[in-house]
């Protein structure tokens, strides 16, 4: 009758070399090579407090929050790192690219970039209040029309304020919103 004894050493050489390796760098407090297996990306949010709107047309300056940890350009990004970049234009909106990483005492240059982030119609100048706005300015318009051609009526006056909602959420600017708690995925370059 032969007993089986299992030996911690004999566990430790059933794992792969790789894996032992890493093992052996992390408990001498290095950290293991970035395997190829790892992602080429990593999300983060907007170090801004506040909804930004951004026009679609120009470059901004902001820096994004790593929501976790990451690998770009082969540097370990932690969770809470600060990246440095800026939204700057695109085909439909605007594109973040990420030109440094920060934390702790470290800055490191990275290259990664976001999808295009896409434009919409400004929420400021289609909001209830706006349409309201609009839709006076239009009925202002169209009594001093009706006065102009005769005596206003209501089907001026309603003409008019339909023609200022209209117009002013035909007109309303394109831009990008960027929400502080929405993720953005930055990739390798």
């Amino acid at each position: 009758m032969s007993t089986a004894t299992h030996h911690p050493l004999k566990k430790i050489f059933s794992i792969s070399s790789l894996t032992t390796f890493a093992l052996i760098l992390g408990s001498l407090g290095v950290s293991p090579p970035v395997g190829l297996a790892q992602s080429r990306s990593i999300t983060a949010t907007s170090a801004q407090l506040e909804t930004l709107y951004l026009n679609n047309n120009r470059s901004y300056s902001y820096n994004l929050i790593a929501a976790n940890r990451g690998v770009i350009d082969r540097i370990v990004i932690p969770q809470g790192a600060t990246i440095v970049g800026k939204y700057v234009p695109a085909k439909g909106g605007l594109r973040y690219i990420a030109e440094a990483v920060t934390y702790d005492r470290y800055s490191y240059r990275i290259s990664a970039s976001s999808s295009v982030l896409e434009d919409v119609k400004d929420p400021r100048d289609t909001s209830a209040g706006a349409i309201a706005e609009d839709a006076a300015i239009g009925a202002a318009g169209g009594t001093i029309l009706g006065e102009i051609f005769g005596d206003a009526d209501v089907k001026e006056i309603l003409g008019g304020a339909a023609a200022g909602v209209v117009v002013g959420n035909v007109t309303a600017d394109r831009v990008v919103v960027i929400d502080p708690k929405a993720p953005i995925v930055l990739y390798d370059n």
